[in-house]
């Protein structure tokens, strides 16, 4: 999982557990939290387009993925935005500039009401705020839309079952990875050169041992704690206002999540919020449209 090019490699230890980064640049922090079957490799594109625009840009695995630790515990959402708080103090800096894709953009949203002090700025990528994203999945769920996002997230329902969505996230070397990402991503991109290596190692990056189990308890906490007291706890804690700027970014043709999500997000940004719609692209705006993706976190973090 530790890729070769212009970052350096090394374990940070924060919260409890060892967290891998992919590092480079000098100047303000710039965390890049990635999402759902990925791993820090995603950000291989911005990682030097932020170095280059005078930022150190830290890419890191998450909790359970890549060469992170991957502790049978902890996928709740007060342990990640944890982690993420650590791992800022842990690299030497008392705030971050924090960038995620789906999954990070939520943990980013999340750690911007849960440790403010920590946060400059929250830049979501694909990642709608957890209160308007819990809203939009209960009323589609309850009306017959044509747009609908309780459907376009059908995979987080999936892995609710225990061993079967680990079997089926792993199956034929990790298939399933290809097929979401085929299916949640603009023509463009699938079409291309690059494509299938891409996809390849994403594939390879969900059969390390450890990270099917792990990626599908994010998705398993997320919706069982709607259940629970700890659900409404989280709630209550997401009811602050981020006090710092949000600049959101999303693919036009993002099947997975939908437009009436991020744009009811923009009411929990108090200090200011931006939304970029990058058109051609689907779900992996940092992927598929990196230039574009790259300038616009830079252009906001300036």
């Amino acid at each position: 999982m530790r890729i070769d090019g212009p970052w350096a490699h090394r374990d940070v230890y924060a919260n409890g557990i060892r967290l891998h980064v992919a590092e480079t640049g000098n100047g303000p922090l710039v965390l890049l939290l990635h999402g759902f079957a990925e791993f820090w490799w995603s950000w291989r594109h911005q990682l030097t387009a932020l170095a280059d625009a005078g930022y150190r840009a830290v890419a890191v695995d998450l909790r359970g993925y890549g060469d992170s630790d991957k502790p049978p515990r902890g996928y709740d959402a007060w342990t990640l935005t944890g982690d993420v708080a650590g791992l800022v103090k842990s690299l030497g800096e008392d705030k971050a500039h924090l960038v995620g894709h789906a999954w990070g953009g939520l943990l980013a949203w999340s750690v911007g009401a849960m440790h403010p002090r920590v946060v400059h700025s929250v830049t979501a990528i694909a990642g709608p705020h957890p209160m308007a994203l819990r809203t939009q999945i209960r009323r589609s769920a309850v009306r017959r839309r044509a747009h609908n996002q309780a459907r376009a997230l059908g995979h987080v329902f999936r892995a609710q079952v225990p061993m079967l969505p680990e079997r089926w996230l792993t199956r034929d070397r990790a298939a399933t990875v290809g097929d979401l990402m085929t299916r949640f991503s603009g023509p463009q991109w699938t079409e291309s050169a690059e494509f299938d290596g891409v996809v390849a190692k994403y594939r390879n990056a969900m059969l390390v041992p450890g990270v099917a189990h792990s990626a599908l308890e994010y998705y398993r906490w997320a919706l069982r704690a709607q259940l629970r007291g700890e659900g409404r706890r989280f709630a209550e804690a997401m009811r602050r206002r981020l006090n710092a700027p949000v600049l959101q970014l999303r693919g036009a043709l993002d099947p997975c999540i939908l437009p009436r999500a991020v744009e009811a997000s923009a009411p929990w940004a108090a200090r200011g919020h931006r939304l970029i719609t990058v058109d051609g692209v689907g779900h992996y705006p940092h992927q598929e449209a990196p230039a574009a993706t790259s300038k616009a976190i830079v252009d906001f973090l300036s």
